[in-house]
């Protein structure tokens, strides 16, 4: 290998007599590989960061597998189930579940000084978790809701508060309907923005004792659970644990239930989210395409500029694969080169944005402020990897084509 390492490091740097086209050529070569593997990199993290931001935006909502009655109701007016311990206990221990919470809702209507807006009381205990209201909280602070008291405070968004006119620590009205109309005064103490406008609009965070006595629910009663998963590729397989403890659970007043990912509550939005995945396919192959045209190009027209120097290697004696893999050194330098520059521009940008969210968007359009940034070691791996293979496969070509040239008709060749 020393040999065609020398022929191809005199190539690269222009120490072999021709037409002086290696250097421009070589850059080429390098900055096309350079720019495939940036924005095949920006493409994997922006799309992965897309579609973890809005999925964790979703589930914090209502969590990743909720447990509920099983008479199919699905309205925001749920019949009740059972607060049963060591039902909780039992989910809450299986393998692969982060946490379990309580939950309760109630349709009704939240008054400003002009207008009112329709929206889903949503009732929670002390046990749930509030890291995800804490990532999106604008002001204020979350009340800590227990037991034995009744609170009435609220989380209400940055949406409702600007549409009825409403500031922290104002006292609104919340009207319900029910057999007469039930109005409940509630304080605000926090104001919350998810960017997700359906669910801002929707869902006022409350006490879920104060959901239960609108409910006319007794103090064990309950809308049911929400399971939050400890790893979201894992939440099938946790949904399928679930729902076979809750399938053969039957309740002292004979009461069923059934259990639901949010894949299954919101099709439509994972549905689009796993088009993203495709959209980072077809980006990824045309850049493969572009990059290996350009790469195959190159060495084209490398082995054309030195078709007498491969004439004169063949006539002293050189075999053709010794003469092949001149080439094939050829295209490793140039591919490793293009890999190393391309993966420190492409992370060093990722990391830029993550550090600084210098590129911004409209969070009416995108559901985000800024361009979101997912980093995955393993896909940066496996993209480099295939990167890797791909130049390789694109040598085998003009490799054979430089081993298959005649040396009377490569010396004459001018």
């Amino acid at each position: 290998m020393k040999l065609e390492l020398f022929i191809a490091n005199k190539i690269s740097s222009g120490g072999v007599s021709g037409k002086n086209l290696a250097g421009p050529v070589l850059k080429v070569a390098v900055a096309g590989i350079i720019l495939g593997i940036v924005v095949m990199i920006l493409s994997i993290a922006v799309g992965s960061g897309f579609k973890h931001e809005i999925r964790e935006k979703i589930t914090g909502f209502g969590g990743h597998i909720s447990v509920v009655n099983y008479d199919f109701n699905l309205s925001y007016e749920p019949n009740p189930i059972t607060d049963d311990a060591a039902l909780y206990n039992k989910l809450g221990s299986l393998d692969g579940v982060d946490h379990i919470q309580r939950f309760a809702s109630k349709p009704g209507l939240i008054k400003g000084e002009q207008d009112m807006q329709g929206i889903v009381l949503k009732g929670v205990g002390s046990e749930y978790n509030p890291h995800f209201l804490e990532s999106i909280l604008v002001e204020g602070a979350i009340p800590e809701y227990c037991d034995q008291e009744t609170s009435d405070e609220i989380l209400v968004s940055a949406v409702v508060a600007d549409m009825l006119q409403l500031s922290l620590g104002d006292e609104v009205f919340v009207y319900f309907f029910q057999e007469q109309i039930r109005v409940r005064r509630f304080s605000i103490a926090a104001i919350f923005d998810s960017q997700l406008p359906d669910m801002d609009k929707m869902y006022v965070i409350a006490d879920i004792n104060q959901v239960k006595r609108l409910n006319n629910w007794d103090d064990d009663q309950i809308a049911g659970y929400e399971i939050i998963a400890a790893d979201f590729d894992r939440m099938e397989q946790v949904g399928r644990e679930v729902r076979d403890i809750v399938s053969t659970y039957i309740s002292d007043d004979g009461m069923l239930l059934r259990s639901q990912t949010i894949r299954q509550t919101e099709p439509q939005v994972f549905g689009w989210l796993d088009l993203l995945d495709m959209n980072i396919v077809v980006i990824i192959v045309l850049i493969i395409m572009v990059a290996g045209f350009n790469m195959i190009s190159g060495l084209l027209i490398l082995i054309l500029e030195r078709t007498n120097m491969i004439g004169v290697l063949k006539a002293i004696g050189i075999e053709n694969w010794s003469l092949r893999k001149v080439f094939i050194v050829l295209a490793i330098k140039i591919g490793l080169r293009g890999l190393i520059w391309g993966n420190i521009i492409g992370i060093g940008l990722c990391l830029l944005q993550l550090s600084f969210g210098f590129i911004k968007l409209d969070p009416e359009s995108y559901f985000l402020d800024t361009v979101p940034v997912l980093l995955n070691p393993v896909h940066i791996i496996l993209l480099n990897i295939g990167a890797v293979f791909a130049i390789l496969l694109m040598m085998i070509g003009p490799s054979y084509l430089a081993a298959r040239i005649s040396p009377v008709k490569a010396i004459m060749f001018d």
